[in-house]
């Protein structure tokens, strides 16, 4: 990871993940995107490898859900 820096602010999670910096806190503050928090003002850091491994279950939740809800396309439906 040369040049990546160890912890991301919010809004460096934001950018990365193409949302915003509300929706970034929102997953912090209910635990599914691990954070410290440091100094008396509550700055939050997401550490580059917990980022690394949230994507990732993410993209296994997705799979998941793929496989469970196949593409039905809209002339194979039942009515």
């Amino acid at each position: 990871m040369a040049g990546t820096p160890r912890f991301l602010t919010l809004a460096d999670v934001a950018e990365v993940l193409n949302t915003s910096s509300a929706q970034v806190y929102a997953l912090v503050r209910r635990g599914d995107l691990p954070a410290i928090k440091i100094g008396g003002r509550g700055q939050w850091r997401v550490e580059s490898a917990q980022l690394e491994e949230f994507i990732a279950r993410m993209y296994a939740e997705t799979r998941d859900f793929v496989d469970q809800h196949p593409f039905v396309e809209a002339d194979q439906a039942p009515e």
